[in-house]
């Protein structure tokens, strides 16, 4: 929890930036349909819980501790979308994805970040489907 802690200090610190940008379902939609990947940030037990939007890529960042692994989930990413790519985070709420959203941005400069800011739970409650993570 500690390190969670210090990501947040850390981001709260930084001037505001234009690279991250919130969207909605509406504009997710309109941006899946483009083809831009997006990046489930929550941890398995959760996609289990609730699904996962179809053709969305798996990555946790996050443990249940809050603990985090930057490298390791950059090396993930990486083949995924590059610092001047655009991709989509989203999580549950969207509070992890707006801190992970800043950190990208603020500190390793990832140029064209989503955040989908009421994220999966809104996109279930307006009745969008979801599929079982792996399907």
């Amino acid at each position: 929890m500690r390190n969670l802690l210090y990501l947040f200090i850390i981001l709260f610190a930084l001037p505001a930036s234009a690279a991250v940008t919130d969207i909605d379902n509406d504009e997710l939609e309109k941006l899946m349909s483009e083809g831009i990947p997006v990046i489930d940030i929550r941890r398995a037990e959760e996609w289990q819980q609730t699904g996962v939007i179809k053709g969305s890529h798996l990555i946790t960042f996050f443990d249940r501790k809050g603990h985090y692994d930057v490298p390791a989930w950059l090396a993930k990413l990486a083949p995924i979308a590059g610092k001047d790519e655009p991709f989509i985070l989203i999580c549950r709420t969207g509070n992890r994805t707006g801190t992970v959203s800043n950190f990208l941005d603020k500190k390793l400069g990832y140029t064209k970040v989503y955040n989908v800011k009421k994220g999966i739970t809104d996109w279930i409650a307006r009745g969008k489907p979801v599929v079982k993570p792996g399907s």
